[in-house]
């Protein structure tokens, strides 16, 4: 038995209108898709990044894939980090390889007849979850409509929004949204914030002890994630859990994070860091390091593994995220009481491709 086939297409979703956080401003998302295939199977796993990850799947991973045994990912997985040795592991090659390797890891469920939750090894039936959003275009009833959406009609205790607005040039309109978001949801639900690393380092402290008297206890890249020793600082000095790593591409870029004590909760992207193959490595890495490991975006193709990875705290259920998802494919799973829940009643991650309805996305 070998993988027959491998199919990898782009789309990009529009949004409504244009988002923002501290330092990016975005007005659609590229979903790039890979499918592989044998005997009678298929298996999905999908990437947010440029539409150039596909080209990379078509031209250095395709060959090494096709004709590969579906039951030996990890196998599968070594040898297309070989094969883009000359072009480099961070930024898009990852992207290519993650959507590769959740694509296999599916199609080893499907052929198995066995969930995907089930197949990885799970250690708990339920994933936490906390709304994701708030974006600094949002106007102030926008804001309030959705962390109150997540809370009331989700059932989500745990809400993020972005702060850190035009690189930090505007702080009293951080702290005024975060003020905001803390009288609309109450004091009984977790209040996060993003800064996407648009602050300065003593900026970044000032801000930290200004949210924790909002009762802010996560404060996600404050200074950007490559200052490991900027982050160990804020760190040692605010109150707010610090949290980065959702850029990392390699395990040498979480063991950097660790090693550095850069961060109280490690971050990693199941679609970015090198698929589910990898994602287990860093959650292994992180309970090494007495750290918890949060999973980044993607929902659908996060919970399963997320339910296999014992130091762990929550995945993040981001907005744009959910919406794509729930354009893309059939079986995506919703919230319920904070929590999801990873469907052990259809073999593999339980997605299916809506291809008539994604079709007038298609970009490649």
């Amino acid at each position: 038995m070998t993988v027959e086939r491998v199919d990898v297409a782009g789309y990009e979703f529009p949004l409504e209108e244009r988002e923002a956080d501290g330092t990016l401003t975005w007005d659609a998302t590229t979903m790039v898709i890979v499918e592989a295939s044998a005997e009678g199977a298929t298996g999905v796993g999908y990437t947010y990044g440029a539409a150039a990850c596909a080209t990379v799947v078509e031209e250095k991973l395709r060959d090494v894939v096709v004709g590969s045994d579906p039951m030996d990912v990890g196998g599968t997985w070594e040898r297309m980090v070989r094969a883009i040795r000359n072009l480099g592991r961070p930024g898009v090659v990852s992207h290519a390889i993650s959507a590769a390797d959740l694509a296999l890891w599916d199609l080893k469920a499907r052929l198995l007849d066995v969930s995907l939750v089930e197949l990885l090894g799970a250690v708990r039936e339920e994933v936490p979850v906390y709304g994701s959003g708030g974006f600094t275009s949002l106007s102030d009833e926008g804001l309030e409509r959705q962390v109150v959406g997540w809370v009331r009609d989700r059932g989500i205790p745990r809400v993020k929004i972005k702060v850190g607005e035009d690189w930090g040039r505007r702080v009293e309109r951080d702290l005024e949204r975060v003020a905001l978001a803390r009288r609309v949801v109450g004091d009984g639900v977790e209040l996060y914030v993003d800064a996407n690393g648009g602050y300065t380092r003593k900026q970044a402290v000032r801000m930290g002890r200004a949210f924790d008297d909002h009762g802010v206890v996560w404060f996600e890249e404050p200074v950007s994630s490559d200052d490991l020793e900027g982050l160990r600082e804020i760190r040692d000095l605010v109150q707010p859990d610090v949290a980065a790593g959702e850029y990392g591409y390699d395990l040498a870029y979480f063991a950097r994070m660790l090693g550095a004590g850069a961060v109280d909760c490690l971050q990693a992207d199941v679609t970015r860091c090198g698929g589910i193959t990898e994602f287990l490595r860093v959650g292994a890495l992180a309970a090494a390091h007495g750290v918890q490991l949060s999973a980044h975006c993607a929902p659908a193709a996060s919970a399963a593994p997320c339910a296999a990875v014992h130091a762990f705290r929550h995945l993040e259920h981001f907005a744009d995220h959910e919406r794509i998802e729930g354009i893309a494919f059939d079986g995506v799973l919703d919230p319920k009481d904070g929590v999801l829940r990873p469907d052990r009643s259809r073999p593999g991650n339980g997605l299916e491709v809506k291809r008539t309805d994604i079709e007038r996305f298609r970009r490649s």
